[in-house]
């Protein structure tokens, strides 16, 4: 009590003695804020503070170093890690104590108290992900982490496996989630996630994942375990159907999405999730579509997802904005012509705190924009909205229009307007019409969110808000500076600072993330070139001001007001704060690190406040919801005669919304039990016939809309067709052939282009200059002109296409042609825009194409010319390549025959000085290597190669020994992984004069393909015609044997196989007069259909000798089904199978509904037909076919017939197919496995893959395109066919692989240089697993026989650790070969970065109505396939972009905006073979 009285008694004394010296207590408080410098060595790649402190991290990444200041940046120290070891510095989003550090090898740290004291942990064998950020973060418990990492083993960014790790005790302990990841997520990745089950999904992670064989991304899938993958399972996307080609997931509030690639398109699909267990495809409206590096999901909110998506490509982006309903499966439109940036990044912000506010910037002149292919600018103007995106209106300044730059020019770290400061807003920007440039802008402020506005300060300045608003920092950011400047009343005031440095330029401004702190951080540089410092400075406003704020400082401040100044209602609440009154002398300091909270009234319901219901969607016109198809059938209500019921009005409060009273749009109505019935059918095959005046058709193509495409209600459904007559005039139908329409009427049509890549998009060719085109399957035409005429040489196309820019073309004309003989050349072009503009890429070529592959990294712009040396077309051709538009070009090759782009292969004929061909092989296009043929594989003269397929990571080429008249015939090969080293797989394979081969890979099962064989080689080269054996082969070409006959004819009697060498053949390839007519389909899994004989040799085609077979087994066994020549078609994948007369006419058509068992006539016309080609859509997938001919009667028509399936009784309810128990009694499905005939297992690939199959009785349609591969049965044992010869090995006689003859092995022991702390080292076997073998122990050849070295210096270490626990295996191969480097990295990338795969297809736009074409006379390349994507990845704290950057030099981060942007890649599918070589000279 005497030391509380004395105390007070001495505080009276010195008070009394600062009065009478005429003193005011409070002039011992500043009048402006403290400013400490501190320089670093090296500019910050990362800096943040934790969440509710004044402690920030710094990341020196150039010195490998992490600082710390508790002080908000006034003092700092180095943290305890291993020195220039820190390679990437993280922070837990939702933990505001924990941070990690992210090293370059195995071992990181950890820290638990804001990075005073950090732990180390170890990720064995693997290194963090290059490819995606490496930690993804659980937001309710923060001990669970995932690492995305990288498991090595050849080390450096070669063939790595991505792996995701998982710790669930805060690093005490790490276990290996699941290999072949490609994204990982807990679903509790938000704090607004909630599965509803519970603590059972509290561990859930969902994944991407490859597929289940190939890393293909076409296959990428979802996996989901709840116990950290010790079981998964996949889920079912749409319906009971899961999906593939699932590019990325990301958690976003409370939903949980997975953007979905579409083939053949660059369209996506949407699902979404709000527990992690039911998924929803999103709904977009039908004239909106989701494109590939083309949509953003943007900061959303916890009842609705925002996203916006491209509708104009780059140069000039821009999008629609649109806002999902509560469940985020239904979006309707916002606002259009937003702002985009070629990144993704969208003019888009929620005002921070406050529902419903959002600013974006729009693009006034779209329509100048979109017409000019960039070259005109946008002129933005900004907008604002009070009511969540339903309405917009302009931002305003003493009455101007106020337009301010945004997210696409991020000049600061963190948001760009607001902050957690109630209402206050500042912005860069000007009044007028347009945004001007940043430069010509001003800071302007609001501290009514936005909805008047003032000019702060001239000139552009980077801004801070800090003690909830009171104070707002700002710094000149267009030059130098040596001032900061301040206010403490909303802007109208403000005060300036001298720097303690003098003049720096601002680098970022930032305070803690909910600007209550009173202290800033600002980064700035001074000086240039090698003399630049790099300073930072904590300014700190703590000591100035005596007063905290008290009740009168504060106003109640309303959130959102309409034009008259009232409040408005957003999610059924008016929104206020109590925050400090913008003259109020005082600062807000007892509330440092918390935000202020908001208060609410309740408003009366309104519409707005309802939704649609299940199975309800908006009507056209968006006023109301009507129903989705037939309503749910009532339990009970309509039974008994009853004709009514009550059920549900189509509308639903939107969950979480707090209106009350009011409207009430959920009563239920009224309605007929008529309803919830289905349509009735008729039972019947629906048949429309149409006629053409012409004599025959030239060509026809489907232009066929993708499952996964955004725009659900023509997803899988919309089934185009193009077809040009011999009248050159273009015909389209967009049902199948039911209706028709002639389109470009008065046009000469030369040829018809669909793009291989896209197709949506569709070119049309006339005679001259002017090209026509659709780039929406016919909804609306553009044209061009090119600038010279088409080329005239036959085979050679005008036109072609990149695999990523559908926009990018190359056209090929003819130049000089009226001047005389021999002047006549080709010239080839260039456009960026779609045939806007043109510029010349190279002279006197043949052909030019671009080269867009996987593994060849980022070379867009590679392109590959045929082009005469010297220009003169009588000289040899040569191949150049350029990667710069031919600004310059190297020449690989100086004397070439052709060259064949396949898969991930690029393969190059060339003449020799024998004027014998070689072929050349490349990976990446830059770096080609000499094809080495097998020893035992001896032809002195090449004449001509016919590249087959390389769909299982190697090349088949078929290399001509004969090529006599008639007799023409050769051998097949097989490469290894890099497409240089071959090995024999069969002798005597057919071929035909054209070059195309009788061989064929069985579409959708590994390993299976058919060829026929010469097998009269001796009498055929001296002029006896051939005599044909169809063989067969189960593993990859290892092993062939001749197809085995099936006992009985169609008409049941026996074959007549006296001779006793009696077996099945098979009319092949070169007898085919439509090469998409193929014997199997990918989604008819084991069924093949052929027309042949039994006997000895293959008979001539006739209706005598030739019977049409079917196989339901992949070849294994055969069953004869009609007498006579018929052409097929799957549909439904393989569900319908319709069968025609291939050479005589006919009237009706059979089909079976049970994989050919059994067959049903049907009459189809009331004349006799001729049928020249039955087709259907190329993923076979339709209840829809089309007849094409020429009625006996009539030779001025040509006629379609459509057969329409979808009303047959048999096919009325879709198949019921469980993933997770694919046998159960109510399941459609079947589990089938292919048998292997000539192997004791049934092994490829080193497992045994498991198929679904319909079964064949269960009256049910297919639907949507099912996953066929269900799962690996099992791994099998690892054999010698599992593994290839390492770099620099090659194959020896005894099949064993050894050290190719004047090379050293690689040398491994560089990984001890390069690391020094790596302690061992493994040497080379020779041995290197196949890339699509998954086998496990037995003969693992890679491992056997290699011996571990101690790394120099390590050898005492390495002794000791090896007396106990072993060493772990590190690979890390310098190759000595070129091509092995490029290899290596090309199938990493292939791994890791989508990309093509697929096989070549020729002839794809040739005509099974004119034989005569020249592209089916003489093979040219055309790609027909299928456009993939990188994944998209959350644009959160770190980016891919920022990680790789940095890894390899360079790269910098600050941002840390939420959005969600696409990115790309490409892959095709093709599959023909390509002639390399010429026939000129024939053997005599």
């Amino acid at each position: 009590m005497w030391l509380l009285k004395y105390s007070k008694r001495l505080s009276l004394i010195q008070l009394l003695l600062l009065q009478l010296l005429g003193l005011n207590p409070a002039a011992a408080k500043k009048d402006k804020p403290d400013i400490s410098s501190h320089k670093l060595d090296n500019p910050p790649s990362n800096f943040f503070y934790f969440d509710d402190s004044n402690t920030i991290l710094l990341h020196d990444r150039e010195a490998g170093l992490v600082h710390r200041s508790e002080d908000a940046g006034k003092t700092w120290d180095k943290v305890d890690v291993d020195a220039g070891k820190a390679w990437d510095l993280w922070r837990h989003p939702y933990d505001n104590q924990k941070a990690y550090i992210m090293g370059k090898a195995s071992t990181h740290w950890h820290s638990n108290d804001q990075g005073k004291t950090w732990q180390d942990f170890e990720i064995p064998r693997a290194r963090p992900s290059l490819v995606r950020t490496p930690l993804a973060f659980h937001a309710k418990d923060s001990d669970k982490v995932l690492i995305h990492g990288e498991v090595c083993r050849i080390g450096g960014i070669l063939d790595c496996t991505q792996t995701t790790f998982y710790t669930n005790d805060g690093f005490k302990e790490i276990g290996m989630l699941r290999k072949d990841t490609r994204g990982c997520v807990f679903a509790h990745a938000t704090p607004e996630f909630d599965s509803g089950d519970g603590e059972k999904a509290d561990d859930r992670v969902v994944c991407v994942t490859t597929g289940r064989t190939s890393n293909d991304p076409r296959e990428h899938r979802l996996a989901v375990s709840d116990n950290y993958f010790e079981d998964e399972y996949e889920p079912t996307l749409e319906g009971d159907r899961t999906v593939q080609g699932v590019v990325s997931i990301a958690v976003v509030k409370g939903y949980l999405v997975a953007a979905v690639r579409a083939p053949n398109t660059d369209e996506l699909a949407m699902y979404v999730t709000d527990d992690a267990s039911e998924w929803h495809r999103a709904v977009f409206p039908t004239d909106s579509r989701l494109k590939e590096d083309a949509y953003t999901i943007l900061e959303s909110t916890s009842y609705s997802i925002q996203v916006d998506v491209l509708t104009v490509d780059p140069p000039t982006p821009m999008g629609v904005l649109f806002t999902s309903n509560s469940n985020g499966t239904y979006f309707t439109k916002n606002i259009q012509h937003t702002n985009r940036n070629t990144h993704g990044i969208v003019d888009f912000e929620k005002v921070q705190g406050i529902q419903g506010i959002v600013m974006v910037n729009v693009v006034d002149n779209f329509e100048e924009v979109e017409r000019s292919f960039g070259q005109e600018e946008k002129r933005l103007r900004s907008q604002i909205s009070f009511d969540d995106g339903r309405t917009f209106q302009e931002l305003t300044a003493d009455g101007k229009a106020l337009h301010l730059h945004s997210v696409t020019e991020m000049k600061n770290i963190g948001r760009v307007f607001s902050s957690p400061a109630p209402g206050v807003v500042m912005g860069v920007g000007n009044t007028g019409k347009y945004l001007k440039g940043y430069e010509e802008g001003d800071l302007y402020v609001s501290d009514d969110a936005g909805l008047t506005w003032t000019l702060a300060l001239e000139e552009a300045h980077k801004y801070e808000f800090g003690d909830q608003g009171s104070i707002l920092l700002a710094i000149y950011d267009e030059g130098p500076t040596d001032i900061v400047q301040y206010s403490l009343n909303h802007g109208k005031k403000w005060h300036k600072v001298d720097l303690p440095e003098g003049k720096i330029r601002a680098k970022a401004l930032t305070t803690t993330t909910d600007s209550t702190s009173m202290k800033f951080f600002l980064w700035g540089s001074k000086g240039g070139g090698s003399k630049t410092e790099h300073w930072v400075f904590s300014i700190d406003f703590e000591d100035m001001h005596e007063d905290k704020c008290k009740g009168k400082d504060f106003e109640k401040w309303t959130a959102r007001v309409d034009k008259d100044g009232k409040p408005t209602c957003v999610m059924g609440r008016k929104q206020f704060y109590d925050r400090r009154k913008a003259d109020a002398d005082c600062f807000i300091r007892e509330k440092k690190f918390e935000e202020v909270e908001p208060n609410f009234d309740t408003c009366k319901c309104t519409e707005e406040d309802f939704e649609c219901d299940y199975n309800f969607v908006r009507s056209k016109d968006g006023k109301e919801c009507v129903r989705d198809g037939p309503l749910p059938d009532p339990k009970g209500a309509c039974k008994n005669g009853a004709k009514k019921y009550k059920a549900s009005s189509g509308y639903r409060k939107i969950p979480g919304n707090g209106c009350k009273g009011g409207l009430d749009l959920e009563e239920e109505k009224e309605r007929d039990c008529e309803d919830t019935l289905k349509p009735i059918v008729s039972g019947e095959i629906n048949t429309e016939r149409t006629a053409f005046p012409a004599r025959s058709f030239r060509n026809y193509f489907y232009l066929e809309r993708a499952e996964s495409s955004s725009d659900s209600s023509k997803a899988g459904k919309d089934e185009t067709v193009v077809m040009r007559t011999d009248k050159s005039e273009v015909y389209i139908s967009r049902d199948h052939g039911k209706t028709w329409d002639q389109i470009l009427k008065g046009e000469e049509i030369k040829d018809v282009y669909p793009h291989p890549h896209f197709s949506d998009v569709c070119f049309f060719v006339t005679t001259g200059k002017r090209v026509h085109y659709t780039i929406n399957r016919g909804d609306t035409y553009g044209h061009f002109d090119a600038k010279i005429e088409p080329t005239r040489d036959d085979g050679l196309p005008a036109l072609a296409f990149h695999a990523d820019y559908k926009d990018w073309l190359i056209w090929t004309g003819a130049q000089d042609c009226d001047k005389g003989k021999g002047k006549c050349h080709n010239d080839a072009l260039y456009s960026t825009d779609r045939g806007g503009s043109w510029e010349y890429l190279a002279r006197y070529v043949r052909k030019c194409e671009f080269i867009k592959e996987e593994g060849r990294g980022d070379k867009q712009k590679l392109v590959y010319c045929e082009a005469f040396k010297d220009e003169k077309p009588d000289g040899p051709l040569q191949l150049q390549s350029s990667d710069n538009w031919f600004a310059d070009h190297k020449t690989p090759f100086n004397d070439i025959v052709d060259f064949a782009t396949m898969s991930e292969f690029i393969i190059v004929a060339t003449r020799d000085e024998t004027d014998s061909l070689k072929v050349d092989a490349s990976v990446d296009g830059q770096t080609f290597a000499d094809a080495l043929f097998p020893s035992n594989f001896n032809v002195p003269v090449q004449k001509a190669y016919t590249v087959l397929d390389s769909h299982t990571h190697a090349v088949f080429m078929h290399v001509t020994v004969g090529n006599r008249h008639d007799a023409e015939y050769g051998s097949i090969i097989k490469s290894n992984s890099n497409g240089t080293s071959y090995v024999l797989s069969l002798n005597n394979v057919n071929r035909n004069k054209p070059g195309y081969v009788d061989f064929e890979k069985m579409l959708g099962l590994e390993g299976v393909a058919l060829v026929n064989i010469v097998s009269n080689i001796e009498e055929a080269e001296k002029g006896s015609g051939k005599k044909l054996r169809t063989m067969i082969t189960h593993n990859d070409g290892a092993e062939w044997s001749l197809l085995k006959a099936p006992q009985k004819d169609p008409e049941g009697k026996s074959y007549d196989c006296s001779t006793g060498d009696c077996s099945l053949h098979l009319h092949g390839y070169t007898e085919r007069r439509d090469p998409r007519a193929t014997f199997s389909s990918p989604s008819a899994v084991g069924l093949m259909m052929a027309v042949g004989n039994v006997g000895e040799y293959l008979t001539e085609k006739s209706e005598k000798t030739s019977d049409t077979f079917i196989t339901r087994d992949g070849g294994v066994e055969w069953q004869a089904v009609k007498k006579g020549n018929y052409m097929w078609e799957y549909g439904d994948q393989g569900s319908i199978i319709v069968i025609v007369r291939d050479t005589v006419s006919t009237d009706e058509i059979f089909y079976s509904l049970d994989e050919g068992q059994t067959w049903t006539p049907y009459k189809f016309s009331e004349k006799k037909v001729h049928v020249a080609i039955l087709s259907t859509v190329p993923s076979d997938n339709s209840l829809n076919f089309l007849l094409w001919g020429q009625e006996d009667d009539s030779d001025s028509e040509i006629v379609t017939f459509n057969l329409d399936f979808s009303q047959i009784k048999e096919r009325q309810e879709q198949c019921k197919l469980d993933e997770n128990n694919p046998e159960s009694p109510d399941s459609a499905y079947y589990l089938w496995e292919p048998k292997h005939p000539l192997s004791d297992s049934n092994c490829l690939f080193g497992h045994v893959a498991q198929y679904h199959r319909k079964l064949p009785d269960r009256d049910c349609y297919n639907g949507r395109s099912i996953q066929h591969l269900h799962n690996i049965a099992k791994n099998c044992e690892c054999t010698r066919a599992d593994f290839e010869c390492d770099y620099n090995f090659e194959p020896a006689k005894d099949g064993s692989c050894k050290l190719v003859s004047g090379l050293e092995p690689p040398d491994r022991s560089k990984i001890c240089k390069e690391d020094p702390e790596k302690m061992s080292y493994f040497k080379p076997t020779g041995y290197r697993r196949v890339p699509l073998s998954t086998c496990e122990g037995g003969n693992e050849l890679e491992k056997y026989e290699s011996k571990e070295v101690p790394c120099r210096g390590h050898e005492k270490d390495f002794e000791e650790a090896h007396r106990g626990l072993g060493g772990f295996w590190i690979f890390i191969l310098a190759v000595v070969l070129p091509f092995g480097i490029a290899s290596a990295v090309g199938y990493w990338v292939w791994q890791n970065w989508d990309g093509k795969f697929g096989r070549i297809r020729l002839g794809e736009q040739g005509s099974a109505f004119d034989a005569e074409r020249p592209w089916i006379k003489y093979p040219v390349l055309a790609v027909a396939g299928v456009v993939a994507v990188v994944a998209a990845v959350p644009l959160v704290v770190g980016s891919l972009w920022r990680w790789v950057s940095g890894l390899f030099g360079g790269g910098r981060r600050y941002t840390t905006r939420g959005s969600f942007a696409r990115g790309r890649g490409d892959y095709a599918v093709v599959d023909e073979d390509e002639l390399l070589g010429e026939d000129e000279d024939e053997e005599v």
